[in-house]
């Protein structure tokens, strides 16, 4: 799988692991479920950033 797909990827679920956060925000009582959710989402952004300092190889 190449950088780009990968980036790609991770973006797509940041984006619907924000939705999934602001969804779970409005409801009441589901408090683990959002701490979990936040998480995921400082782990996707972890990676995503990782991803994005990897140096671009020229061919």
């Amino acid at each position: 799988m190449s950088v780009n797909s990968r980036i790609i990827r991770f973006t797509q679920w940041r984006r619907q692991l924000d939705e999934a956060v602001r969804r779970e925000a409005r409801q009441r009582g589901a408090t683990f479920r959002l701490l979990r959710l936040h998480a995921l989402r400082l782990t996707v952004k972890q990676r995503l950033a990782a991803l994005m300092r990897r140096p671009v190889h020229a061919q």
